[in-house]
């Protein structure tokens, strides 16, 4: 692993993001077919194969669309059927299948992977894809002066990608890293003769996106909708089953239910389905699936103010909180206590050794043996529909033990600006889902902890003698060749992450999707914000 090369998200790239975000706002560059439209096209086309799409996203479009800087979980979703990696993978399952490359490498394990490209693939302006697109690519994430979010799931064992030929290129790794084949999906290969252009990574955060999948992106209104269309030159394994897709963002819970409620619902199908109306869309003949995985509710507690340097006082307000009362209340039973950083169906879950059960007098006893009294907390929380419902547990909790709390909820955005400005802070409580980006032990523990980590600057705690010997020990289970050996190198280190409370999760629940089965067939949940539609059909 390289000093000199960022491993985790950077600091600055939240403030980056924050701006960038602001200006997808702005009015679009005239790359957008549909950039002064007047908004949604009607969502109720019915009748032949050609009719459109309409799916309700409650997740906010106005985020970055640049594949490489991206967490938007609109933009994401989106970007999955636009652009293709070398390999993709599984929307489910999480099993990597050859996308712009013509097969997986033959040995996984090996430190040189060679990718043939796909035969008559085509960007969606009608250029062919081209070894130096990827190498152009892999270039922007690897760059030590460009600051990308994808850097962090690469840079640490990928070394360099070149050019074998105008249809191949070789990944150079530094050790074998069979984990680095499903997170390929990351690095979007985008045509360089677009986005090469000066200017040309700003309309990207925007919203320009050209790629070589199977949708084409015809329309982008942030904090609107999307529209997409088939595009007819692909020929990849994930034909388009629909002429047209309408994405609509809907952030407020009772809007996106009624998009898809009743005979006249305007909309197919939606993801982030409250729990509150899971009953009564199924009573209407909706197919409501939840799927669990990493989604969670957690605390991030600022270590550089007292009391909570003290690992003791972080361990007391675990242990206070009631969980069982949260899943039952606010999560009406579509979640679980965390047992582990890991949500319990990760393939690299092992029951931590330190786990929070409801246990008030103990919390009780860990602030006496800290000398804390009278202890009073802000919680600052993201105003996200389900964490909120989750806040008065919280609360009720704390206050039981003796802790005067008050709950601060505010929009994401505002809670984040704060942290970016470095500003004081007790603790924060907040939703969090690396699924978005793999399902592998290793890039969900480096997505919230790492020296150069931005959560972990967060949370004051980079310097920390503690914080230092785990990210040693990160590295030496990143490194490691032997696949059970790494494996238990990387659960002795999330029990390092459960003892010390830092930033863990409460709990760990379930994302519902809805969908009209009359109309829809080959859906599936999935554990992470967003759809995915490449596999699914008109019945």
């Amino acid at each position: 692993m390289h000093d000199d090369v960022p491993r985790e998200v950077p600091e600055p790239y939240r403030r980056s993001l924050l701006k960038r975000t602001a200006a997808a706002l702005l009015p679009l560059s005239p790359f957008s077919t549909a950039a002064c439209s007047a908004g949604p096209e009607s969502t109720n086309a019915v009748g032949g194969k050609d009719r459109t799409l309409t799916a309700v996203i409650g997740y906010g479009n106005d985020g970055s669309w640049d594949p490489t800087q991206t967490a938007s979980a609109f933009a994401m979703a989106g970007n999955n059927h636009v652009y293709e990696g070398l390999l993709d993978t599984d929307p489910v399952t999480r099993e990597p299948y050859a996308a712009l490359a013509t097969r997986l490498p033959a040995d996984p394990r090996a430190t040189t992977w060679r990718f043939t490209l796909r035969p008559g693939a085509v960007f969606h302006d009608g250029r062919p894809v081209t070894a130096d697109d990827v190498v152009f690519a892999f270039d922007r994430i690897l760059d030590p002066g460009t600051q990308t979010l994808a850097k962090g799931f690469f840079a640490d064992w990928l070394t360099e990608v070149r050019k074998v030929d105008a249809r191949s290129v070789e990944l150079v790794l530094g050790f074998p890293f069979p984990d680095g084949l499903p997170r390929l999906t990351l690095a979007k290969i985008m045509p360089r003769h677009v986005f090469s252009r000066p200017g040309a990574w700003d309309d990207a955060v925007r919203g320009r996106a050209v790629g070589s999948g199977p949708y084409r992106q015809v329309a982008h209104h942030p904090k609107s909708n999307t529209v997409f269309e088939a595009f007819d030159g692909y020929n990849g394994a994930r034909r388009p089953a629909f002429r047209r897709m309408n994405w609509l963002t809907i952030v407020d819970a009772a809007p996106r239910v009624a998009r898809i409620s009743g005979a006249r619902a305007g909309a197919q199908l939606a993801d982030n389905v409250p729990y509150a109306n899971i009953a009564r869309l199924r009573e209407g003949g909706m197919s409501v699936v939840g799927a669990a995985g990493m989604n969670n509710l957690f605390l991030m507690f600022n270590t550089g103010h007292r009391p909570f340097d003290d690992v003791r006082v972080r361990q007391a307000l675990h242990h206070a909180i009631d969980t069982r009362t949260m899943v039952e209340v606010a999560l009406k039973g579509h979640g679980r206590p965390a047992t582990s950083f890991l949500d319990e169906g990760n393939p690299s879950y092992r029951r931590a050794r330190t786990v929070y059960g409801h246990d008030p007098g103990r919390a009780r006893a860990l602030l006496k043996a800290a000398g804390v009294r009278d202890l009073k907390v802000d919680l600052l929380a993201v105003n996200v529909s389900w964490v909120t419902d989750c806040l008065p547990t919280i609360k009720s909790s704390w206050d039981a033990i003796g802790v005067e709390t008050t709950l601060s909820p505010q929009e994401t955005t505002a809670v984040f600006t704060k942290l970016d400005q470095k500003r004081d802070y007790q603790v924060v409580a907040a939703a969090s889902n690396p699924n978005q980006f793999g399902v592998d032990a290793d890039l969900i523990l480096r997505y919230n902890y790492g020296p150069r980590n931005l959560w972990t600057g967060y949370a004051r705690w980079t310097g920390h003698p503690v914080a230092k010997r785990l990210f040693t020990d990160m590295d030496r289970a990143t490194r490691e060749p032997d696949p059970e050996r790494k494996r238990a190198l990387v659960q002795d280190c999330l029990d390092v992450v459960a003892e010390q409370a830092v930033l863990y999760p409460v709990v760990h629940n379930e994302l519902m999707t809805a969908w009209n089965p009359r109309r829809l067939t080959g859906m599936r949940a999935q554990p992470y914000p967003g759809v995915n539609l490449l596999q699914a059909k008109w019945v």
